[in-house]
């Protein structure tokens, strides 16, 4: 094993073990599915310097809404929002996004944060992204449209659907803290989810063009997919 590897491979076997076991995603081990659609929007600033947000139009999208740890629902829990945006990246090339419950500010945007309340704050890639070169966090902040509190669980999020659509504005920090508006993710109707069928989300398989995960903890992250995703192929032998 190469030097410097050998804490990779940790993460790697540790993700592998816990999917397996679950016979599911090693974190956000239950979700929601629901169809979705995202509509590239012009936020103001100049072009993005990535393809599919220099174009104002709309996509189809899938979304899977979970909580990391399964707690009640009453408790807060690491809220999980992964979506994927079909031909973003291109003609068979969707594009996979990652968010996680968390604060808004320079610093708290990047720090995931237990939630009760699937409306209660935004959701953040907590790394940087690499939008036409830069270095951005992307975010998804939701509009309560006078809604009260909605659970995170399953069960609450497909009332909460039945009662109308959840919309959130889907924005780029940059380092000196402001937001840039890029899109607006409408989460429409709830899907039967079979634990078995729930889609292998990878945003290091699944970018586009100048619009990619940045390089920090990179290496963890690919190890703990591979390892998550053996993990469920084994347990569902």
């Amino acid at each position: 094993m190469p030097s410097g590897s050998w804490p990779f491979a940790v993460v790697e076997a540790g993700f592998r073990r816990l999917a397996r076991l679950r016979r599911a995603p090693a974190l956000h081990p239950h979700g929601l599915m629901c169809t979705a659609e995202v509509e590239v929007v012009d936020g103001g600033g100049g072009r993005w310097g990535a393809a599919w947000l220099d174009t104002p139009g709309r996509y189809t999208a899938t979304v899977r809404l979970s909580r990391a740890a399964g707690l009640p629902r009453r408790l807060p829990d690491g809220l999980g929002m992964a979506v994927r945006v079909a031909r973003a990246g291109g003609p068979d090339r969707p594009l996979d996004l990652l968010l996680t419950s968390s604060g808004r500010g320079r610093v708290m945007r990047h720090v995931p944060l237990p939630r009760a309340d699937a409306l209660g704050g935004p959701y953040s890639s907590l790394l940087a992204y690499r939008v036409g070169g830069r270095p951005r966090v992307l975010a998804a902040f939701p509009r309560r449209s006078g809604r009260g509190p909605v659970h995170g669980d399953p069960r609450s999020l497909r009332t909460a659907l039945a009662a109308g659509p959840l919309v959130f504005d889907l924005r780029a920090g940059a380092p000196d803290g402001s937001w840039r508006a890029f899109a607006v993710l409408t989460v429409r109707t709830a899907l039967p989810d079979p634990q078995d069928e729930t889609p292998d989300y990878d945003v290091y398989l699944h970018d586009a063009d100048g619009f990619t995960p940045g390089g920090t903890l990179a290496a963890a992250r690919r190890a703990a997919y591979r390892g998550s995703r053996a993990g469920r192929r084994e347990g569902s032998r």
